[in-house]
C-alpha cells in the first residue's frame, strides 16, 4: 500500500476512528478533546516559541520512558514542544514538567490525526526544528509532511518486536517509505536495531533504553520508605494490571488467605497487597472486584487528608488491618515501589507483553515477571541473568514466590542490590541520543544551545 491508498483508507475510516477516540475518551474520563481544533492541526492563539525541538510521547508508558530525555533538552537550553495522544500522557508530563510549562520553556499540545492537512497545519504552526520520536510512534502523513518541510526526522529509545516487523512489512511502501525518511534511528537494542532495518531502516544505531536513564523522584522514595518502617508488616506491590490480570491476583490472594487460615495465621498480620492498575478508568473497577471478592481493601486516595506523612498512612493500613491497599494515583510508582518487599510488574500474566520493570529495579525492590514480556524482552532477559529478577509461570505462583521471599531476607537483599547495579550498568542512553541530536543539528546548521 502505498501513501495515496493510506490516505484514502483513512478518510473512509475516519468516522469510525473519531467514534473509537470518542469510546475511548469516555471509558478513560478526563478531557480528551477528540474533535477540538488542535486535533485537526487548528489553532487559535499564535505559537509561542522560537523553532522548538518537537517530542512527541504518545501516551503514558512513553512519557515515563522519555522523562530524561526531555529534561536533558531542558538543561541545555531546548525549547521543548511535547504531544500526545492520551490524557493520561499529557497529565503526567504536566506533573512532570510543571516548571518548565510556568516558565514557557515546554508547551504541551495534542499530536494532530494524521491526515495530511492536520500534519502541515501543525508543523507550520509550530515550526520545529527538529522532531524526535520516542519509541514507536510512526506515522507516514506527519512524516511526510515533515520531511517536504526540511525537519529533520529522529526516533529516539525505538523498540520493534517481530510482531512490529510483520504489520510494517504488510504495509508495505507506505510504511518503508517513512521509515526511510528519518535521519537519524536509536534502537533499544541489537534486535531492535535489526528489525528496524529490515524494515527499511537505514544507519540504525544501538544507544539503549531511556528508562535506565530513570530520574526517581526522591521525594516520593523517601515517604515510600517511611511508609514500610511504619507499617508493622510487609508490603508486596503488584504493579501495572491490565483487564483481567486482576481477576487472577484476587484469586491468587484468597488462595493464599485461606491457606494460611489452615495453619491458623492471619496474613493480614503479615503482609500489605498493594494492587495498582495499569488504567486509572480501571481504579474503579477493580475497587468493585475487590469488593465481590470479599477481601477487605483501602484506596490509596484515602491518605489525602492524613498529612501524607509515612507513619500516619501507616496507620490508616493498620487501623482495620486491611489486606489490600488499592493505589488510585497517578505518578507514584516509586512511592509504592519504595514501600515494597516485592515488586510482582504485571502486564506480563497475560498477552500483553509486559511492563517497565527497571524502576523498581533502580529503587533496589527485587521483582517477578510473568511469562508474557515480549515487549521488555532483551531487558528481561538481562536482569535475569543478573540476579536482578525472576519470572513465574502464573500469577499464582508469583504470589507464593514473592510470600517465600519475605522469609529470605538476605537473598531479598540481594536481588535489589542486583536490580541497581544493573540498572547503573546500562544507563547513558539519554547522554548518547542528546549528543547525537546536536551533531546532527550542528550538521544542518540548526542552532544549539550551549550547556
Amino acid at each position: 500500500m502505498n501513501r495515496f491508498f493510506y490516505n484514502v483508507s483513512i478518510r473512509m475510516l475516519s468516522p469510525l476512528l473519531m467514534a473509537w477516540m470518542g469510546l475511548r475518551a469516555r471509558r478513560a474520563g478526563g478531557r480528551w478533546e477528540v474533535l477540538s481544533g488542535a486535533r485537526f492541526g487548528r489553532y487559535r492563539q499564535p505559537a509561542t516559541q522560537s523553532s522548538p525541538v518537537w517530542v512527541h510521547a504518545v501516551s503514558l508508558g512513553e512519557v515515563r520512558a522519555a522523562q530524561p530525555f526531555i529534561q536533558a533538552l531542558l538543561d541545555q537550553g531546548d525549547q521543548v514542544l511535547l504531544t500526545h495522544m492520551t490524557v493520561t500522557g499529557r497529565e503526567e508530563a504536566a506533573r512532570a514538567f510543571a516548571h518548565a510549562i510556568a516558565d514557557g520553556q515546554l508547551v504541551q499540545q495534542w499530536m494532530p490525526y494524521d491526515f495530511p492537512g492536520s500534519a502541515r497545519r501543525f508543523l507550520e504552526h509550530y515550526q520545529p526544528s527538529l522532531a524526535v520520536l520516542i519509541e514507536r510512534e510512526v506515522w507516514p502523513n506527519i512524516i511526510a509532511e515533515a520531511h517536504a518541510l526540511n525537519i529533520p526526522l529522529v526516533l529516539a529509545s525505538a523498540r520493534f518486536s517481530d510482531q512490529s516487523l510483520r504489520q510494517s512489512l504488510r504495509a508495505g511502501a507506505v510504511m518503508r517509505e517513512a521509515y526511510q525518511s528519518f535521519q537519524a534511528v536509536y534502537a533499544q537494542t541489537l534486535q531492535d536495531a535489526q528489525r528496524l532495518e529490515q524494515a527499511g531502516v537505514q544507519g540504525v544505531r544501538v544507544s539503549g533504553n531511556f528508562k535506565f536513564d530513570v530520574s526517581l523522584p526522591q521525594e516520593h522514595v523517601q515517604r515510600g520508605r517511611a511508609f514500610a518502617e511504619a507499617l508493622p508488616r510487609s508490603m508486596i506491590t503488584i504493579a501495572s494490571t491490565r483487564e483481567g490480570e486482576d481477576e487472577l491476583f484476587i484469586k491468587a490472594i484468597l488462595k493464599q488467605v485461606a491457606r494460611a487460615r489452615d495453619q491458623g495465621v492471619n496474613l493480614a498480620d503479615r503482609v500489605l497487597f498493594c494492587i495498582v492498575p495499569r488504567h486509572p478508568q480501571r481504579f474503579d473497577d477493580v475497587a468493585q472486584l475487590l469488593a465481590d471478592a470479599g477481601i477487605s481493601f483501602l484506596r490509596r486516595s484515602e491518605f489525602v487528608q492524613s498529612g501524607e506523612t509515612g507513619a500516619a498512612n501507616a496507620r490508616i493500613c493498620s487501623r482495620n488491618q486491611q489486606l489490600v491497599l488499592l493505589g488510585d494515583s497517578l505518578g507514584e510508582m516509586p512511592r509504592y515501589y519504595a514501600a515494597s518487599k516485592v515488586a510482582i510488574v504485571a502486564g506480563s500474566f497475560l498477552p500483553f507483553g509486559g511492563q517497565n520493570l527497571i524502576e523498581a529495579c533502580a529503587i533496589g525492590t527485587p521483582v517477578l515477571v510473568g511469562p508474557h514480556t515480549d515487549n521488555f524482552e532483551q531487558a528481561v532477559f538481562d536482569a535475569i541473568q543478573e540476579g536482578a529478577a525472576l519470572r513465574a509461570p502464573n500469577a499464582e505462583a508469583a504470589l507464593q514466590q514473592a510470600l517465600q521471599l519475605l522469609d529470605e531476607p538476605q537473598r531479598l537483599h540481594r536481588i535489589g542490590e542486583a536490580g541497581t547495579h544493573w540498572v547503573q550498568k546500562h544507563a547513558g542512553a539519554v547522554a548518547r541520543v542528546v549528543s547525537g541530536i546536536n551533531e546532527l543539528r550542528r550538521a544542518r546548521g540548526i542552532y544549539v544551545p550551549a550547556p
